[in-house]
C-alpha cells in the first residue's frame, strides 16, 4: 500500500455529545460523551490506516493537551512529526441530535509564530520527499495566513509530490493557485470561493473545466445526502449513496475524500473508485467517531451505491 503525509494545521480535541434533541436557552441533558483527536488531517489519515496504508501525520499541536492525540498515534501506529507549540489545541464541542442534526461550537486555537512555521517547512523538507502523497486538510490556525499555505504548497508541489487540498474559505482560494492534484469543495465552499453557484450539474462541469484549465487534476465536489460528482481528464462521473441512518454527518467529508484518494494510488477505476468513497463516507454518518468499523458493512453498503458516468446523460 501507499505511504502517504497527511498535514492538519489546526487540529481540534472534539467533544461530541449525543442527546435526543437541543433546546436552545435551556438546561439540556446528554445520552453519552465522546472525546476524539481529530482535525480534517488527522481524521483523513485514520480511514487511510483502516485501508492499509502507511501514514505520518503533522502539523501544529498545543503542548499542553497532547495526550488524547498522542494515544491515538501510537494507537495507530502513524509517525508523529507534529511541531508542539505553546498553549493548547482547541476543543470542539459538538452537540449530535438523534436524527442527525449536529451543531458545532469550534474553539480557537494556539497561536502559532514564525519561529513554528519554519520548523515545520524544515520538517517537511526532510520527510515529504519518499510519501506518495501529501493531503492537506482542514482550516488555518492562528498565526497563518492563507499566502502562507499557498507557499507552502507550492513547496510540497517543487518536492514532487501529489498535493491534495481540502479546505474552505480564503484558505481555499489561495490554495488554488497552487494547483494542487486534487480539491474537494462541497458545493457551498465553492459557491463562496468563486462567488458564482455551483448548485447544477452544468454549473459544476463549467467551473470543474476552469479550474482543471488551472491546473488541478481532479475536482470532487461533495453535496452531502445528494452525492458525489468527479471531474478529471477522462470525463466525468456521479455517485448517489445509500439511504442510511444518521448519527452524525462529522467526518463525512473526509471520509470520502480518504476514499478517493485510496482509489486513485490504488489505480482502480472511477467507477470502483467513487463507489467505494462514497460507501466509506455513509458509513461515516452511521457512526460517532472516525475510520472503518466493519469491514462487511462497507461492502454492503458498496452494493448500493449509483455509479454513472456523466456522460451518458
Amino acid at each position: 500500500m501507499a505511504k502517504i503525509l497527511t498535514l492538519t494545521l489546526n487540529p481540534a480535541l472534539d467533544l461530541t455529545m449525543e442527546l435526543t434533541s437541543l433546546r436552545l436557552g435551556e438546561v439540556n441533558r446528554g445520552d453519552a460523551l465522546h472525546v476524539h483527536a481529530a482535525g480534517k488531517g488527522i481524521n483523513v489519515a485514520q480511514v487511510l490506516a483502516d485501508l492499509g496504508h502507511e501514514l505520518t501525520v503533522a502539523g501544529f499541536l498545543g503542548a499542553d493537551n497532547t495526550g488524547h492525540f498522542e494515544e491515538l498515534f501510537t494507537a495507530r501506529g502513524f509517525v508523529d512529526e507534529f511541531v508542539r507549540v505553546p498553549g493548547e489545541t482547541r476543543r470542539n464541542i459538538k452537540l449530535a441530535e438523534t436524527g442527525g442534526r449536529v451543531t458545532d461550537v469550534n474553539g480557537p486555537g494556539p497561536q502559532v509564530d514564525e519561529d513554528a512555521q519554519q520548523v515545520l517547512l524544515a520538517r517537511l523538507e526532510q520527510i515529504a520527499p519518499g510519501h506518495d502523497v501529501v493531503i492537506v486538510a482542514g482550516s488555518l490556525p492562528r498565526g497563518i495566513s492563507p499566502q502562507w499555505l499557498q507557499a507552502l504548497l507550492e513547496r510540497l508541489h517543487a518536492l514532487g509530490l501529489k498535493v491534495v487540498l481540502d479546505t474552505s474559505g480564503a484558505a481555499l482560494r489561495a490554495g488554488l493557485t497552487a494547483q494542487p492534484w486534487l480539491i474537494k469543495p462541497n458545493t457551498d465552499e465553492l459557491t463562496e470561493v468563486l462567488g458564482e453557484t455551483v448548485s447544477t450539474l452544468d454549473d459544476q462541469a463549467r467551473v470543474a473545466a476552469q479550474l482543471r484549465a488551472r491546473g488541478i487534476e481532479h475536482v470532487v465536489i461533495s453535496q452531502g445526502a445528494q452525492g458525489v460528482n468527479w471531474f478529471n481528464s477522462q470525463g466525468a462521473w456521479q455517485a448517489l449513496p445509500p439511504t442510511v441512518d444518521v448519527a452524525s454527518t462529522v467526518g463525512a467529508g473526509d471520509s470520502l475524500l480518504a476514499g478517493m484518494v485510496h482509489g486513485l494510488l490504488s489505480e482502480h477505476d472511477e467507477a470502483q473508485t467513487l463507489r467505494k468513497a462514497t460507501a466509506i463516507a455513509a458509513m461515516a454518518v452511521m457512526q460517532i467517531g472516525f475510520g472503518i468499523s466493519d469491514h462487511d458493512e462497507l461492502e454492503r453498503l458498496e452494493s448500493g451505491v449509483s455509479v454513472r458516468a456523466l456522460a451518458e446523460q
